[in-house]
């Protein structure tokens, strides 16, 4: 057993690929763990049940069931009992997450970017071959969540195996939203997560991205997106009686708060959306906006817009995101003199203003004239107050 903890930490044995997540029998919980024989993992339904009577998204019940679903496969190899892990079970989760390949980054194209490498014309980065550190923080955050509840029932292992950081727990448990963030240690198998800034797409790409649109359809989507600050799925999720015409806006479900609520459109993105309906006919009031061109009509779905800018990035040698029309909407409202902070969080729907703040940064790719005139500009001269002779300075502050 030694062997297969060594071989699994390392990366050089796979876990198998047993059980699965599938959607519950009824309404709670949403989605289900199911073990290699298609039987519910019952610890795993209690917990996952909980979060939806916590008034959890399902989407959050799917993506712990999948961080809960290889926490199993790592005691179904380990051929121990989910009541007695330790922390040294942890350990093994966390190497193999560490080494091994994950299974969503392989490339099945021809020509696909090695993941890893920087994209030259964006200066975004492919996703690496592993799991990334978020990704590893976020398991953990599930199992320790697990454990967690069944302690609350006296089930379980005495001490949670996964380790946390008790003052910093304590700390944010008590903090103030208008207080500067602390600094704590990472608690023992946390990953260290890079501070990067928002990337967004700098005026001159976006014309060539918006360019390689080939219908008002896509064209209309992306100047929604790029004018709303919108998430993906909040704006492929909107219906034709979801529009203000004379207000310039449309309703969207919130991704946080799942609330019906507001986003401005800009009057270009409305001029392709009219073109785009009057070409290919009114939907019904509860009908999706956006439909496929093809086949039965029915909405456009995240794969099927992620396709679209597939295609675009093919075209243009680059690697944008359907999430990085967000981060350039945001970026412009943050940037313009005109709109206060408040105002560009409103328009997102951020619910903290530090995650506005983001924002405000200074791109590489706009000071590319300022950095032109600075690298052109002649050397300074030196120069002597008159009556000092040249030779005397030298000897004095060398030369």
């Amino acid at each position: 057993m030694s062997d297969l903890r060594r071989l699994l930490m390392e990366g050089q044995e796979d876990l198998g690929r047993v059980g699965a997540v599938t959607a519950g029998k009824g309404k709670l919980p949403p989605f289900v763990v199911v073990d290699s024989a298609g039987v519910e993992v019952e610890p795993v339904t209690r917990y996952l049940r909980d979060l939806a009577l916590s008034d959890m998204s399902p989407l959050t019940s799917r993506s712990y069931g999948y961080d809960l679903l290889r926490w199993f496969r790592v005691l179904w190899a380990l051929e121990v009992d989910w009541e007695r892990a330790t922390g040294a079970d942890v350990d093994v989760l966390v190497g193999w997450m560490r080494t091994a390949r994950n299974p969503q980054r392989r490339r099945t194209r021809a020509g696909g970017a090695t993941p890893g490498t920087v994209n030259i014309r964006t200066g975004k980065p492919a996703l690496a071959e592993g799991y990334a550190p978020r990704t590893i923080n976020h398991c953990l955050t599930a199992v320790y969540g697990f454990y967690a509840y069944h302690q609350h029932f006296g089930r379980g292992p005495v001490a949670n195996p996964v380790p946390s950081s008790r003052a910093r727990r304590m700390a944010l448990a008590h903090r103030s939203p208008i207080d500067a963030k602390q600094r704590f240690k990472r608690a023992r198998l946390r990953q260290r997560v890079a501070d990067t800034t928002p990337r967004a797409i700098p005026d001159a790409m976006w014309d060539e991205l918006f360019a390689a649109m080939t219908c008002d359809r896509d064209r209309s989507l992306l100047l929604c997106y790029v004018s709303s600050g919108a998430r993906a799925s909040e704006l492929l999720g909107v219906a034709l009686g979801d529009v203000d015409w004379a207000g310039s806006r449309m309703y969207v479900i919130s991704k946080g708060t799942r609330l019906r609520q507001a986003v401005p459109i800009s009057p270009e993105a409305i001029r392709y959306l009219t073109r785009y309906l009057d070409a290919v006919g009114l939907p019904g009031p509860d009908e999706p906006l956006w439909r496929t061109r093809r086949g039965a009509s029915r909405a456009v779905s995240y794969w099927a817009m992620r396709r679209v800018l597939q295609r675009a990035n093919e075209k243009l040698g680059t690697n944008w995101s359907l999430h990085d029309l967000r981060h350039t909407a945001s970026t412009r409202m943050a940037n313009d003199s005109e709109m206060t902070l408040r105002d560009v969080q409103a328009v997102l729907r951020h619910a903290n203003i530090e995650t506005t703040g983001r924002y405000m940064t200074v791109r590489v790719e706009d000071m590319f004239d300022k950095l032109q005139e600075h690298y052109n500009r002649p050397r300074p001269q030196r120069t002597f107050a008159a009556g000092y002779d040249e030779a005397d300075v030298k000897a004095v502050f060398g030369g």
